[in-house]
């Protein structure tokens, strides 16, 4: 039972690091089948458009499903447009709190997206399609081989002879789309261990508060969401057995409108503040009032 719970702790410690490996295993596979079933390079004049359209459309798919899935995006936009008077407990009120709110949002949905892009460069299909049909390419594999040879260069995906007499004094395609893969990997991980320790650094709080302050706020959503669910049950109890039994229900308190404003925008801790939400901000001053 202590194992379990180590193990479960664990995880949750570094549940942002196991869900981005978890995703980037489902891209990985999901890119497997699609270059090992779906894909098939045309071998004409359209292998450019056909081998990009594999390489990048599925990972602008990814990207905006990324934006789709994430809390925080609705938490974010819902209500802005029409909320005149709650203007100011907007996140978009300067550009280091958009920051805040914005860039790991992008990060979050960038994990899918680069990583078919990696693995499908790894793979070299879709790269030596697109590749074999670039006007760039056919000028320099075809220097001064004329149009017969631009021809044969859009049928090497198709036949691997073809292929090698392409490639015997240069880098072929499959070598370039490696060398390409592996380079935006190292670029990736560079950039992950980068912005961390950049963010890090300029952290308001130390490592312990900002330890405690996910926690907080992983326990406070998963309370919230329980008093929700609860809440939403007893108000519609009340209201069908009012309908059916025609009784005045008692009174039953439901949060107004301002209030739920109040505590509905994103928030990034800050030194200044002793909070660790809005919500947690909202009870204290409310606390405050009545006393």
């Amino acid at each position: 039972m202590d194992r379990l719970q180590k193990i479960l702790d664990f995880c949750m410690r570094h549940e942002t690091i196991l869900g981005c490996s978890i995703i980037s295993l489902l891209t990985a596979a999901s890119e497997y089948i699609f270059s090992s079933v779906v894909f098939k390079c045309p071998c004409n004049s359209k292998n450019m458009l056909y081998g990009f359209s594999f390489l990048l459309a599925p990972a602008f798919v990814l990207f905006l499903l990324g934006f789709m899935v994430n809390p925080s995006t609705w938490h974010l936009f819902t209500g802005k447009c029409s909320a005149e008077k709650h203007r100011e407990y907007s996140p978009w009120g300067t550009s280091a709190c958009c920051c805040q709110v914005l860039v790991p949002m992008i990060a979050k949905s960038s994990v899918a997206p680069l990583t078919w892009i990696a693995v499908a460069l790894l793979g070299a299909d879709f790269y030596e399609c697109a590749a074999s049909g670039s006007s760039l390419t056919g000028y320099f594999y075809c220097k001064d081989n004329g149009t017969d040879c631009r021809n044969q260069l859009l049928k090497v995906p198709c036949d691997e002879e073809l292929s090698a007499n392409f490639t015997s004094e240069r880098l072929s395609f499959h070598a370039q789309s490696q060398l390409a893969g592996w380079f935006l990997i190292a670029i990736i991980m560079t950039g992950v261990v980068i912005s961390t320790c950049v963010s890090r650094c300029y952290s308001p709080v130390s490592y312990l508060q900002l330890r405690l302050y996910e926690i907080y706020s992983k326990k406070e959503e998963e309370l919230f969401e329980i008093k929700s669910k609860k809440h939403a049950e007893e108000l519609a109890e009340i209201n069908t057995n009012s309908f059916f039994e025609a009784d005045y229900p008692a009174p039953f308190h439901t949060p107004s409108t301002e209030e739920w404003h109040n505590i509905s925008t994103l928030y990034t801790i800050n030194s200044k503040e002793p909070y660790y939400s809005l919500l947690h901000q909202y009870v204290d001053s409310k606390k405050g009032k009545s006393s």
